[in-house]
């Protein structure tokens, strides 16, 4: 009996925006197991090919990491070509046997670009910039909209208020929050 039968995991909430030339990409630290928090501050960010591309996960931790190591494997293969890189991991997950079982969600960005991997081959970039996954993803995304149409705040600021926004609302989300930025 796999652990879904048992309680499903919610792990996180992860937003990322691109604001005048600037990108910002935050998450929360919880991981939740059914109605059990199993850990408040899980690192869920990192920084890859020479700190030019910011990635963010969520899902299953384990299997999150073996597609962050062949998404690095992806970009170091097209020297840093992010869009391609995806597409060609996207490609992969959809069809080996082996990935196609793993249950997590990347977001890619750099100061030009956002994009959403799903396991479903989908690569995802929003028009206006702004990408989430994850648990409370379509509160953290709902408020960054709203500050980004109606703010002047900078991709940081507006991604540190719409993770807080969101921990408010989703249980699935704590106040833990990191943020990375790239210029």
């Amino acid at each position: 009996m796999s652990m879904k039968q048992h309680a499903d995991i919610h792990s996180t909430t992860v937003l990322g925006i691109i604001r005048d030339n600037k990108a910002a990409l935050g998450a929360d630290g919880q991981v939740t197991l059914g109605t059990t928090v199993m850990k408040h501050s899980a690192k869920k960010l990192r920084r890859l090919y020479n700190n030019s591309v910011l990635v963010g996960f969520a899902g299953a931790t384990a299997d999150a990491f073996t597609l962050l190591q062949r998404f690095e494997e992806k970009l170091e293969q097209h020297r840093g070509n992010m869009a391609r890189s995806a597409i060609e991991l996207a490609r992969d997950w959809r069809t080996d046997r082996y990935l196609r079982r793993l249950e997590a969600m990347l977001i890619a960005m750099n100061t030009q670009s956002a994009l959403i991997i799903s396991g479903t081959g989908d690569v995802i970039e929003p028009d206006d910039h702004i990408v989430a996954i994850g648990s409370g993803s379509m509160y953290a995304l709902a408020a960054a909209r709203a500050l980004q149409a109606n703010t002047e705040l900078t991709a940081k600021d507006i991604v540190e208020k719409s993770m807080a926004i969101a921990a408010d609302i989703c249980i699935y989300t704590n106040h833990q929050i990191a943020i990375e930025t790239l210029e």
